[in-house]
């Protein structure tokens, strides 16, 4: 782009006072409203780590020079992150955005499974795109964020790593410093700069869906692993590998009390004192600020009613003065339009509070431009501008990418070998093994002898994807194959290539039947993957209303086969009938790739001794019932089952005695963001046919119709006997089939990303009058959204899965902050099966919906 704006505080700026602004510690702020509204803030709370990073006058001079030469567009751009789901590289070319984000659904072409190579190409694309001055502009490299939590998680062959929630049960601060070496050399190979970790969030209630992102409900334990990681990251401050070329920059998040909100609810309000705040949850980045974290991000949740990417207290006073912090503070995913007075296009409050680079992923365009607008009018000041455009060049010249080159020629770039390169699968299979915990070893029945006949069963058992979890070459990690995951063992394969080499077998039977009577059971089941707020659950009950794995294990047990359960989970949950039903019980968290790491603890080597013992130690307590979520080491009234930093050795007794099987909730529980299952409406939800004339018949038993038959409903199987409903509209008069729900649901969070309403469903005649799918949102209040060409391009007389996104009824006018029902009508005659309504992540369905 051409500079169109001068300014004459530009021209005059010299080398010291750009350096002052950039570099200045601002004064603690006395305003009241900070998340704190009866006090001005304390700031004696917080701890004052040091900045490794004394200041550099070679390197503040080359920042003095560049900025004075930018136009404030330029300057604009910086301070901008697009995801490149919405942005192209020839947009750099105009906008010159600062940074690109992949996010945990965005991929090069939209394939989840695009090849490495295809991954190195993007990044070399947009990195061109960003030196190309031909349209004008100066040449800053753009820097590409990728949400690596848990190794290079986004990549096809790339190592896994168990999620945070099992690293945290190793108590093993060395092994996290060489996990983040490895996943930014594996980062690197496909070009990004820019790890979305660590997490050092200290989660409080279990029920929040990203618990397993969190090392431990204990502060200490993930004080110890933060700073820990950031060097694995980024190299030592000091040291020649200090964010070279094998290195990439780390994101400390998500600043701040992200794992302490209100009923475990992702993005919600965390009420806490000051004090409560600083110990709790800031205790992972006092050790991060002095590894030289690079980039911290701003969280989603409010403290104290005040939404985080507006908290100018937090964000400026406390981290960046107070806390030292020398880095950017970037935001997250469209953040900063849950401010107070902001949108996802317009937000200048955020900067002002201290966010230096918004995540305005598929809102880039208009925050840009409102932006611009904003400085212009002075709503934020060039010394704020500035300053946030100092810090993001300052990383950008740390990391060396002025003189990099483009990705696929630096020191890492290509070379694909790296991934899953099997020293760094040895590193996760270590972790593995020192991960698992375990909770009952009945008559020391593990460890197993790999002579036996041993079945291996349960829907875990062949599974990577399960084993895996959430952040997994998608953001929910779901709808993978087998074959997306090149350099991984599933833990039947760990387990049968051990039973094979000692001279036993290993047969996999995922329902648990068999021909010829085992020896010895393992049962591999557990939680299936979801991310952030798709995983908050209202209680800590296992898969409330379905008791499939606990029959598979008393059945077992009832044909005389010793069970070993291994249960796969992003979190603590209630499981005393399952642990009570089986023989030993281990809690693997999601391990990842390395499914033989659990062989590697449960098998006897060949001389009949452990090959290695049990290390785990649980980092989060074991609930003693289904409503026991908010009981944390250190706590008033502490009472688990298992308390924090339990985990049984081979040199331990046990024997468990039966745990009571009350789990404290009475009444029927549904899945979160299930309205439909099996064709009956969820807890908390009724099913209704309406007609033209508003004439409404409650379905409670099938087959049921209206009174003038317009629209009727029989039982139908899809996957079991009678699991779906066929709903048959005659198209004399029009009719509407409603799902309402008792009390008003709140899809918000939800409708920010591409998290869509999935039907399951069976088109049996289409009509060619409209199909309306509308979500009701009180009076005078809905969002339609037309059906009819989506089902006519299904194949009639088969099951699929159709997706509406939730964005697509925020634009035809639906509110879906207070959603009372959803509606699908027509006047024509539709004949349609459907066993599920619920929400799902942007690749969960086979046909999606596009909007208008």
């Amino acid at each position: 782009m051409k500079p169109t704006t001068r300014t004459p505080s530009r021209r005059v700026l010299t080398r010291a006072l750009i350096a002052t602004i950039a570099m200045s510690v601002p004064l603690l702020s006395s305003a009241a409203d900070n998340g704190f509204p009866k006090t001005a803030g304390n700031p004696t709370v917080w701890p004052q780590p040091t900045w490794p990073l004394p200041e550099d006058p070679a390197l503040e001079k080359r920042i003095a020079d560049l900025i004075a030469t930018l136009s404030v567009e330029e300057k604009v751009g910086q301070l901008v992150q697009g995801d490149i789901a919405s942005i192209k590289p020839d947009d750099l070319r105009k906008y010159r955005l600062g940074s690109i984000l992949a996010g945990g659904n965005s991929d090069p072409d939209g394939k989840y499974d695009a090849t490495p190579a295809q991954w190195l190409a993007l990044a070399d694309a947009f990195y061109e795109a960003s030196m190309d001055t031909s349209k004008g502009g100066h040449a800053i490299p753009v820097i590409f964020g990728i949400d690596a939590v848990h190794g290079q998680s986004n990549i096809v062959g790339a190592t896994l790593f168990p999620h945070n929630i099992g690293l945290g049960a190793t108590r093993n601060p060395e092994l996290l410093r060489r996990i983040g070496e490895i996943t930014a050399a594996e980062t690197r190979v496909t070009g990004m700069e820019w790890a979305f970790a660590p997490t050092v969030a200290v989660p409080q209630d279990d029920r929040w869906g990203r618990s397993y992102e969190g090392y431990s409900e204990s502060p200490e334990v993930v004080a110890s692993y933060a700073g820990m990681m950031v060097e694995g990251l980024q190299g030592k401050p000091g040291t020649p590998q200090f964010l070279d070329g094998h290195h990439v920059i780390s994101s400390v998040k998500h600043f701040l009390g992200d794992g302490g909100t209100l009923n475990g609810k992702d993005q919600g309000d965390t009420a806490i004192s000051e004090a409560e705040l600083a110990r709790v949850h800031g205790a992972g980045y006092p050790p991060a600020i002095a590894a030289g974290a690079q980039s911290v991000m701003a969280s989603f949740n409010s403290v104290n009613g005040e939404k985080m990417h507006g908290n100018h207290y937090l964000l400026t006073d406390v981290l960046k003065g107070r806390m030292h912090f020398g880095g950017f503070v970037v935001g997250d995913w469209n953040g900063h339009g849950q401010v107070k007075g902001c949108t996802n296009e317009n937000c200048p409050a955020t900067i002002n509070a201290g966010l230096d680079m918004a995540m305005a992923s598929d809102s880039w365009k208009g925050f840009y431009n409102s932006l611009l607008a904003a400085v212009k009018k002075g709503e934020v000041s060039q010394a704020r501008l500035d300053d946030a455009v100092a810090r993001i060049l300052r990383v950008k010249f740390r990391l060396g990418l002025f003189e990099a080159g483009k990705p696929s020629q630096r020191p890492l770039g290509g070379k694909f070998a790296v991934l899953g390169a099997p020293e760094h699968r040895a590193v996760a299979r270590q972790a593995v093994q020192e991960s698992l915990v375990l909770l009952k070893n009945q008559g020391g029945v593990l460890p197993l002898n790999p002579k036996q006949k041993i079945l291996v069963a349960g829907d875990g058992a062949d599974d990577v994807g399960k084993q895996s979890g959430g952040w997994t070459l998608n953001w929910q990690g779901t709808g993978t194959k087998r074959s997306d995951f090149p350099n991984a063992d599933s833990i039947y394969q760990g387990i049968a290539a051990q039973a094979k080499a000692a001279g036993g077998e290993a047969t996999l039977a995922v329902d648990g039947k068999y021909k010829q009577k085992p020896d010895v059971a393992i049962v591999v089941f557990g939680e299936d993957p979801y991310a952030e707020f798709q995983g908050d659950i209202a209680n800590l009950s296992y898969k409330p209303g379905n008791d499939s794995d606990l029959e598979l294990i008393r059945k077992l047990k009832a044909d005389g086969i010793p069970v070993v359960a291994v249960f796969l989970s992003g979190r603590p949950l209630w499981m005393n009938r399952e642990i009570n039903a089986a023989d030993a019980f281990v809690a693997a968290w999601l391990p990842g790739s390395e499914g033989a790491g659990i062989a590697d603890v449960i098998l006897r080597g060949k001389d009949g001794k452990p090959q290695h013992d049990f290390k785990g130690k649980l980092s989060f307590s074991w609930p003693r019932t289904a409503t026991q979520y908010l009981n944390n080491v250190g706590q008033a009234g502490y009472d688990p089952l298992f308390a924090f930093g339990f985990g049984l050795t081979y040199q331990d007794k046990g024997d468990l005695a039966a745990l009571p099987e009350d789990s404290g909730i009475s009444g029927e529980q549904g899945a979160a963001g299930v309205y439909l299952l099996r064709g009956k409406p969820a807890p908390g939800f009724s099913l209704r046919l309406e007609n033209a004339q508003a004439h409404a018949t409650q379905v409670t038993t099938t087959p049921t119709a209206l009174h003038d038959d317009s629209l009727k409903v029989a039982a139908v199987d899809h996957l079991a006997q009678e699991d779906a409903r066929r709903f048959t509209w005659s198209g004399t008069t029009g009719a509407a089939l409603s799902l309402r729900s008792a009390e008003p649901l709140n899809l918000t969070r939800e409708s920010n990303g591409d998290i869509q309403l999935v039907l399951q469903l069976r088109p049996e005649q289409v009509p060619a009058q409209p199909v309306t799918l509308t979500v009701g949102c009180g009076e005078n209040c809905k969002g339609d959204v037309a059906l009819r060409d989506s089902l006519a391009a299904l194949k009639t007389g088969e099951w699929t899965t159709l997706g509406v996104p939730l964005k697509c009824f925020v634009s035809a006018g639906g509110d879906v902050g207070k959603v009372q029902d959803v509606r699908l009508q027509t006047t024509g005659a539709l004949a349609l099966s459907i066993s599920r309504v619920g929400l799902g992540a942007g690749n969960e369905a086979a046909h999606v919906v596009k909007c208008p």
